[in-house]
């Protein structure tokens, strides 16, 4: 008779379920680089950052990582989260998902003004998504986006981060690795 742990075998499947409902909703999406990179790659970057840095196992953060941009960027809705994942996973989702009915400017803003409101998952989540970004700004950057508005994306990114602090120090030293790369990157012009 085989002994494991259920608990253990239901947090990877719902990591796992995740995922592969991550790669089914945004099938077809790309990255806005020039490497045009599927998107999937970004939500498994974000995924993987939060596992690698947690302090402690966290299924409901990781899954939310991989579904953290399905409300925003597909046709998913928050019951259709909560349904199949739970609302441990959707708050975290819903904290972290702009509203798409305002102007860019304005969602923008709410993300540095409300950050540091958000549950330690939500802010968590925050950075790390920051981190994957910065990383794609310097390694393949938007083919139109200027100098300056990479620089902008970049400020940004920081002030946001800026409110999510004090929570995980490995994952805010790689912020920290990706901001000095994007920057570089950008000093090159």
């Amino acid at each position: 008779m085989r002994v494991y742990d259920e608990v253990l075998r239901d947090h990877v499947a719902l990591v796992a379920r995740a995922a592969d409902f991550a790669a089914r909703r945004h099938v077809g999406q790309r990255r806005k680089g020039a490497g045009q990179e599927p998107y999937v790659n970004h939500l498994a970057e974000v995924a993987c950052l939060l596992a690698e840095t947690a302090e402690e196992p966290n299924a409901y953060l990781i899954a939310a990582g991989w579904l953290h941009d399905t409300l925003e960027d597909t046709n998913t809705t928050k019951d259709e989260l909560e349904n199949l994942f739970g609302s441990l996973v959707t708050e975290i989702v819903v904290e972290v998902t702009d509203d798409k009915s305002l102007p860019k400017d304005v969602r923008k803003r709410l993300q540095v003004e409300n950050a540091a409101g958000n549950s330690v998952p939500a802010r968590l989540l925050k950075i790390a998504d920051k981190t994957s970004n910065l990383r794609a700004l310097a390694a393949s950057p938007p083919t139109d986006w200027d100098w300056a508005g990479k620089a902008a994306y970049l400020d940004w990114a920081e002030q946001v981060v800026a409110s999510c602090r004090g929570l995980n120090a490995e994952l805010e030293k790689a912020f920290d690795q990706a901001a000095v790369t994007a920057r570089a990157s950008i000093a090159k012009r």
